[in-house]
This record gives C-alpha cells, sequence and structure tokens, in this order.
C-alpha cells in the first residue's frame, strides 16, 4: 500500500481549480481523487464536497449503480439545507439520463423514477431558494421536458402476483 502525500492548506484553492478541470476534460476520477486531497486538510470545505458529488455522478455512465451511494453520501456533509436538496436532484437526474441511454429491461421505469425524484428534490430546493437562485427551478423544467419529450418512460406497474393452484 501507498501511503498519499498530504497537500498543504495554501494549495487548495488551486487544487480545487485543477478538479474542475479535470471534470472538465472528462476525467472524473483525477477530480475526485483531488477532493479527496483538499477534503484531507479541510474536512468540511464545501466547494470541494460539491465537486467530489459532481465527479462521483459524472462517473455514473460507468459505474453502474455504484456510484450512486458514493454520491449521495456526500449530501450530509453540505451545510446548507438548499444544496442537499438542489444535489439531491442533481444525483437523481443524472443517474436518469444514463438510465435513460440504456437499453436495459426496466431501465425506462428507473428512469421514469429518477427524473420524478429529481424534480420532487428540485422542488423542495426551489422553495428554499436564496433570490435571484432560479437553479433548481431550471433543472426541474429540464426534467419535465425529458419526460415530456420521452413519453415511453413511464412508471412500473407493480406486477400482479397469481399464485397457481392445483386441482
Amino acid at each position: 500500500m501507498f501511503e498519499l502525500k498530504p497537500i498543504t492548506p495554501s494549495g487548495i484553492a488551486a487544487a480545487l481549480e485543477k478538479a474542475e478541470r479535470y471534470r472538465l476534460l472528462n476525467d472524473p476520477f483525477a477530480a475526485e481523487s483531488i477532493c479527496l486531497d483538499v477534503l484531507e486538510v479541510e474536512p468540511a470545505n464545501q466547494d470541494a464536497l460539491v465537486a467530489l458529488l459532481l465527479a462521483r455522478t459524472d462517473q455514473f455512465a460507468t459505474s453502474h449503480g455504484a456510484g450512486d451511494a458514493a454520491a449521495r453520501g456526500v449530501l450530509p456533509r453540505l451545510t446548507s439545507e438548499y444544496d442537499r436538496a438542489y444535489y439531491a436532484g442533481l444525483i437523481a437526474e443524472r443517474r436518469g439520463k444514463v438510465l435513460l441511454n440504456a437499453a436495459r429491461p426496466g431501465s425506462q421505469a428507473m428512469a421514469w423514477h429518477c427524473f420524478r425524484d429529481a424534480m420532487d428534490a428540485y422542488e423542495k430546493a426551489g422553495a428554499i431558494r436564496p433570490a435571484g437562485n432560479d437553479e433548481a427551478l431550471l433543472r426541474w423544467n429540464t426534467c419535465a421536458r425529458v419526460l415530456n419529450a420521452h413519453p415511453e418512460l413511464a412508471p412500473a406497474h407493480p406486477a400482479t402476483f397469481e399464485p397457481v393452484l392445483d386441482d
């Protein structure tokens, strides 16, 4: 096992800029690693926590569900109730987008539920949003447009169980 090298507190701002750059370069694993390094020095750094959450959601297309728990694990560490609601919506929305493009049985129903969960979270965030911040409303509208554009997405119908009886 290798022992990780700690970064300095004075390097945190530059590290967070680099994490954002790696996200833009579609290298979320590198961005996640940088965020973890920042959080070792400043465990409550809100910018690092948000960047970590986003880097983890960037990996949804390749992580097949495991990324959900890792991204959701960051939510309780966010200090703002608005941020917790907004980013819970973002996690659900991004999972829904991955499922929308999946060709697996049941993925359409799961996508529908993800988008509806996102919309619920965005409604909660929208109700407590800071003045002039319409991000949650914009994201809610995006989810609504996706669902409107994809009528094949629908909630799962509960299966009816009929026992087989022998005469």
